[in-house]
């Protein structure tokens, strides 16, 4: 099966053996020379075409030695339990990075095997990326009392973030990024109620460490403009526009955040229009921009409780007091209470009137 190997008969032809070691054994000689065939036997054609077909070959047929794989790919690596609704569209690459089954070198000796460990490091990644845009446009807005960005900015800026988490997380936890989302995934069914806790608190850890970050870096310009830290903390958690009563801060978080879940389970319906596993991101990108656009005036589209908890919890901590639970009458449940509500109903209502319409998959 290798001409090469069978080069030193020309050595003997050299040795003044003459022609016989090219001739010995009839076509023996030619077997060599022909491409081997992965599919089909390499003497074929010569059996079928030469007159001594009928000769016994020097050596017969020897199945090859099946190649051994030095790499063993775990089968349950990086495997999609979860997503928006189960995302059998989002990609998996666990060919571009094996686990392996032998000692582990470098960062991979770090890796974990738990799935739902790993679910929880995505949304905390996911969570912290989106905060970090949202909290630091924020923070440039309104330190810079407009000179630095618009409204319209804020919107775009918390678009890509939520894009770039998204592209972080989803192929891990399915990107939920929201603790409303999680809450609606659980009720319908979607993720299981045990796995609620470690995403949750993942989300509001991660916005947690979103806002720290941000104010390390915001420090100097937040002691210059609020050395007392007496109006900047609207910048980091939201709290109801002025004149606007509780009540209808609860009714705007609670339709904004309706329209949120509603439009992820749109968006990730398979058998309705959706996205595809490359257009996720993008559409979610939008759809804050949407939100913020068409929901921001009343009291700063929180729209997730996460987002909101855990950058007030963090100004509690940085010295901004405890005004920051108390102040409009201790608005800080709203963001809480209507968003899970809402979070819920928006996903309901998108099931009711189009999710458990699709025709059935027959079963086989």
């Amino acid at each position: 099966m290798q001409p090469v190997r069978d080069a030193g008969r020309l050595w003997i032809w050299c040795d003044a053996l003459g022609a016989w070691s090219q001739a010995h054994s009839h076509l023996y000689f030619q077997v060599h020379k022909r491409q081997p065939q992965l599919d089909s036997n390499p003497l074929d054609g010569l059996k079928s075409t030469n007159p001594f077909s009928m000769v016994k070959y020097a050596t017969e047929d020897v199945a090859p030695t099946p190649k051994q794989e030095s790499l063993v790919i775990n089968p349950e690596a990086d495997k999609v339990e979860n997503g928006y609704a189960n995302m059998p569209n989002t990609p998996k690459a666990t060919d571009l990075v094996p686990i392996m089954a032998e000692k582990r070198t470098g960062m991979y000796r770090f890796a974990v095997q738990s799935v739902h460990l790993r679910e929880c490091f995505a949304e905390f990644l996911g969570t912290y990326v989106m905060l970090v845009f949202g909290m630091g446009v924020n923070n440039q807005v309104t330190n810079s009392e407009n000179e630095k960005g618009t409204w319209l900015s804020i919107n775009i800026c918390w678009g890509i973030g939520v894009m770039i988490g998204v592209y972080c997380s989803e192929g891990i936890s399915g990107a939920h990024m929201n603790t409303a989302v999680t809450l609606a995934h659980c009720v319908y069914g979607r993720l299981p109620w045990w796995k609620a806790p470690g995403y949750m608190i993942s989300q509001v850890v991660g916005a947690f460490c979103g806002a720290f970050t941000i104010w390390v870096m915001q420090w100097q310009n937040l002691n210059k403009i609020d050395p007392n830290r007496e109006t900047t903390q609207s910048s980091f958690a939201t709290y109801p526009g002025v004149g606007i009563f509780n009540l209808t801060a609860f009714y705007t978080e609670f339709i904004g955040t309706g329209m949120l879940v509603l439009a992820i389970y749109a968006i990730t319906d398979t058998k309705n229009r959706p996205a595809g596993k490359y257009g996720n991101a993008f559409a979610f990108a939008l759809m804050i921009m949407a939100l913020g656009m068409a929901f921001g005036m009343n009291t700063g589209y929180a729209v997730n409780p996460a987002r909101d908890f855990g950058p007030r919890l963090f100004t509690l901590c940085a010295g901004w007091g405890t005004k920051t639970f108390t102040s409009h009458h201790y608005y800080f449940w709203i963001p809480i209470v209507a968003d899970l509500l809402g979070g819920v109903c928006g996903a309901g209502l998108y099931r009711l009137l189009v999710e458990i319409h699709h025709p059935q998959t027959p079963l086989l």
